[in-house]
């Protein structure tokens, strides 16, 4: 299907708790299994914990995590004429978003530790501030991204 004609994308409701469309994407893609009642519970108890940690509701606490590791620009790969460049491009709303929860649960699964909760909390805090590997992880992108924009002229 081309891009042009392609079907809305589906609306995602709100979660329960904080009435909030983010934390429920979040929610959707942490879940395993079709076992949303499971990743529910372990994203509400992984906010009560950052809300301990970081003395902020825990809402304030997830949306600053969020919006920290949101990439503006990522690189994608193009050939031309047998070479591969790789060519930054902004990111859509929609793929920032989707990026920022992928990297943090990927951040939160990789932590050692036990449960997912903590680890997950702890990647909140530290994304929250500033820090943590989700955070590096948007860092490195923007670093190459701008390594190569000498190649920006070949965007299509």
């Amino acid at each position: 299907m081309s891009r042009r004609n392609r079907p809305p994308r589906r609306a995602v409701e709100p979660d329960i708790r904080y009435n909030s469309v983010a934390l429920q994407k979040f929610i959707n893609r942490m879940m395993r299994g079709g076992k949303k009642s499971v990743a529910q519970r372990i994203m509400y108890n992984a906010l009560d914990q950052a809300e301990a940690r970081a003395n902020k509701p825990a809402l304030e606490v997830f949306n600053e995590a969020l919006q920290n590791v949101l990439p503006a620009v990522e690189v994608k790969p193009r050939r031309v004429g047998g070479a591969t460049y790789q060519i930054p491009v902004e990111v859509p709303e929609y793929r920032q978003l989707s990026l920022a929860i992928r990297w943090l649960l990927a951040a939160a699964r990789s932590r050692p530790g036990r449960g997912m909760s903590a680890k997950l909390a702890a990647e909140f805090v530290d994304a929250a501030s500033g820090a943590g590997a989700a955070v590096k992880r948007r860092e490195d992108t923007l670093r190459m991204a701008e390594a190569n924009r000498a190649f920006a002229h070949l965007r299509w």
